[in-house]
């Protein structure tokens, strides 16, 4: 029996920090979701409005609702992990590089998930969502949402440490 983490294959880097979702933010973020939708959808049907326009847009709201829902119960399944190399999900994915992140933004007035923080990122990376967890848009990378705030608090500061400049003699 080794002292090795659950999640870590033998070879793997030492884990840092670890980011998971909080299952009351999580079953709440999904409720919140299904019910929009659902309440969008059965207005729309209940008492339809009087132009086919704004039938088809509250339905199509309502049906987005729910995919987004969907998404979001799917996508929180899954955690983040962070090593010195790479942050990724629990599944593998790699969100970003380590060397790539040009700051960390947790300001109160950042533009950044609940309880979470934004990465600037020194390239622009594909588009990418897991709602309720983290988002990739140009050179941002968003990690939040329905997760533990210390934790990403905690991931955060460790980020911080990892890419801020090596002072040299």
């Amino acid at each position: 029996m080794t002292d090795q983490a659950p999640d870590q294959a033998p070879d793997a880097a030492p884990v840092l920090a670890h980011l998971r979702p909080s299952p009351p933010r999580r079953v709440l973020g999904a409720a919140i979701l299904a019910a929009l939708g659902g309440a969008l959808i059965y207005a729309t049907l209940a008492h339809p409005p009087a132009g086919l326009g704004w039938t088809l847009f509250l339905l199509g709201f309502g049906a987005v609702s729910l995919w987004v829902c969907l998404r979001m119960w799917q996508a929180t399944t899954r955690g983040l992990v962070l090593t010195r190399e790479v942050l990724r999900d629990s599944d593998g994915r790699v969100l970003v590089r380590v060397d790539q992140i040009r700051a960390v933004n947790r300001g109160v007035f950042a533009f950044k998930p609940a309880g979470g923080f934004t990465l600037s990122l020194r390239e622009t990376a594909p588009r990418a969502w897991a709602p309720g967890l983290w988002w990739r848009l140009g050179r941002s990378l968003g990690v939040g949402g329905v997760t533990h705030r210390h934790e990403a608090r905690y991931m955060a500061e460790v980020l911080e440490d990892l890419i801020k400049p090596v002072a040299r003699p």
